[in-house]
């Protein structure tokens, strides 16, 4: 079974969103994937973005993943910055 890596990046709401409730549910609602990896980004003005990297099996999809991130209290939006089939 094939696997795609996906790296995500989340923009919050507001400079007052709380980035680390946002991470707790990220790892919540990605049961199924793994290696999951979050780092903060600097967007502009204090503003931090979160940049998400994990893998899923390749038959998920990402239309499943980008819903499911897309209704955590707090993300203003989302945009798949990289897919890449894993080998190996």
């Amino acid at each position: 079974m094939a696997r795609a890596l996906l790296k995500i990046k989340l923009m919050p709401e507001s400079l007052d969103t709380d980035l680390a409730e946002i991470q707790l549910k990220i790892h919540d609602k990605l049961k199924e994937a793994s290696n999951i990896t979050i780092e903060e980004q600097e967007v502009a003005f204090g503003l931090k973005a979160l940049v998400v990297s994990f893998a899923i099996p390749e038959q998920k999809g990402t239309e499943e993943v980008e819903s499911v991130l897309a209704k955590i209290p707090g993300v203003s939006s989302i945009e798949i910055i990289d897919y890449r089939r894993e080998f190996g």
